[in-house]
């Protein structure tokens, strides 16, 4: 009897040993990962330095949470698979929560809503796309969403459309019109907007936010965005920072000094800063 009691003790001991090994600590010093150039979210200056509304955020996040953090830039394409391969802590590059990268990683709270858009030639056969200065609702009703999106389907019959790969632009193509449009998949943004200026493609879709900072810029004066804002749906439940799954602890501090940050107002007014809207 003795033994079994030393043994159920021992047990419990080992257990609660094991248990401790995956306690989690608060973080001293992190890395975040952003991409560098998807303006004016984050982008690479001309003095070679990271800026944008996410750097400055990131930024005024770590000094909540009391960390020490290095930002990095890395391709949009490998973000996911380095970030579950601990080349780094987080990723902070415009990533919208979408339920397909919800099965790989997790998400703080959103510190930022999304809406799509089409950008088009201004003087081109395109450039009064039906539903301009509308808002189709993706996560409605399927029957009438689809209602909704078919003059723009008819419109964008047998045009080439660009989007940046592994986005939800291309999901949104993808479930919507890859059977009327010619798809055109691109590293970066700035690769597809420089094939529309060629004339290579008919149209780009993209983020509003990123698409107002492209025509803003001298050289795409003559482009403007046309046909209906796009929201919910494949383009998800807003945009936040990426974190490994079992990272709960990290997670917990991003979520509580992003909502400190939503409440005084000060993502309200690094959005009118970078992007000239509140996000409010």
């Amino acid at each position: 009897m003795r033994k079994c009691k030393l043994a159920l003790a021992s047990l419990v001991v080992g257990t609660v040993a094991v248990g401790s090994t995956h306690a989690q600590t608060k973080p001293t010093e992190i890395t975040i990962a952003t991409e560098g150039a998807y303006e004016p979210w984050n982008f690479t200056g001309p003095d070679g330095k990271l800026a944008g509304f996410e750097i400055d955020l990131a930024n005024d996040l770590c000094a909540r949470m009391k960390i020490k953090c290095n930002i990095v830039a890395q391709d949009w394409d490998g973000l996911i698979p380095s970030l579950n391969a601990k080349k780094f802590d987080a990723i902070m590059a415009s990533m919208i929560v979408t339920e397909k990268r919800l099965g790989v990683i997790s998400f703080s709270e959103p510190y930022a809503p999304t809406a799509a858009a089409l950008m088009v030639e201004k003087s081109g056969p395109l450039a009064n796309l039906p539903g301009t200065g509308t808002t189709i609702d993706l996560a409605g009703d399927k029957a009438k969403v689809e209602l909704e999106l078919q003059p723009l389907r008819d419109a964008l019959k047998g045009k080439a459309v660009g989007a940046q790969v592994s986005t939800a632009n291309v999901a949104f193509l993808d479930t919507y019109f890859k059977d009327v449009v010619d798809p055109r998949e691109y590293k970066t943004v700035e690769q597809h907007d420089l094939d529309l200026q060629a004339g290579r493609i008919d149209a780009v879709v993209a983020q509003k936010t990123s698409l107002t900072a492209t025509l803003s810029k001298d050289d795409f004066k003559d482009y403007t965005i046309a046909g209906p804002t796009l929201t919910g749906g494949v383009f998800g439940q807003g945009i936040a920072a990426g974190l490994r799954k079992d990272d709960t602890e990290l997670k917990a501090m991003f979520d509580e000094a992003i909502s400190a940050a939503k409440a005084d107002g000060t993502i309200n007014e690094l959005a009118k800063k970078w992007m000239k809207i509140g996000l409010e």
